[in-house]
């Protein structure tokens, strides 16, 4: 039963670092791209639009509730630091908790919550648009690859279910 419990923990970790990654990778591959086509004013509106639509509870459960397991797994492999599979749940849940969830609270919702702020039209509009695609994709960026990574780090523990 305990095996079960700890297999399903590191599936559902693994799979929603994957989803989580995958929705920020769209957004470093292409969706930022598009944005960026688009006249400051419409870019604006459109990303403040998405900021809104974002905050629902799929999407917060998909971001949250897998770093919430993330920070269980991690102080579960404390405990079983002997067990071969403890340092890749570590480092998965760590990559993803400070890579991802501490990433997205310091940097990218900062910016969201700037650009909420702005009126689309104008120059200031337009000056924070142009810094906030900069910086908001990079920080992006960071996300995307913490969060694949450790879907990564966190398959690899589920490779063997004798490790359990």
């Amino acid at each position: 039963m305990a095996d079960d419990l700890v297999f399903g923990l590191k599936l559902v970790v693994a799979l929603g670092c994957g989803l989580v990654g995958g929705v920020f990778f769209a957004f470093s591959t292409f969706v930022m791209n598009a944005l960026a086509r688009l006249q400051p004013r419409d870019g604006i509106v459109a990303m403040q639009s998405i900021n809104i639509a974002a905050i629902n509870p799929l999407f917060m459960v998909a971001l949250f509730g897998t770093g919430a397991v993330c920070l269980f797994v991690a102080v579960s492999s404390l405990f079983e630091w002997q067990r071969p599979d403890a340092v890749y749940l570590l480092i998965g849940s760590l990559l993803y908790l400070i890579g991802t969830v501490l990433v997205t609270i310091a940097f990218n919702v900062p910016l969201n919550d700037a650009l909420a702020t702005v009126k689309p039209d104008g120059v200031d509009g337009t000056n924070v648009w142009a810094r906030y695609l900069t910086s908001w994709t990079m920080w992006n960026h960071v996300r995307t690859i913490a969060a694949l990574v450790a879907a990564a780090l966190f398959t690899i523990a589920l490779c063997d279910r004798t490790v359990q």
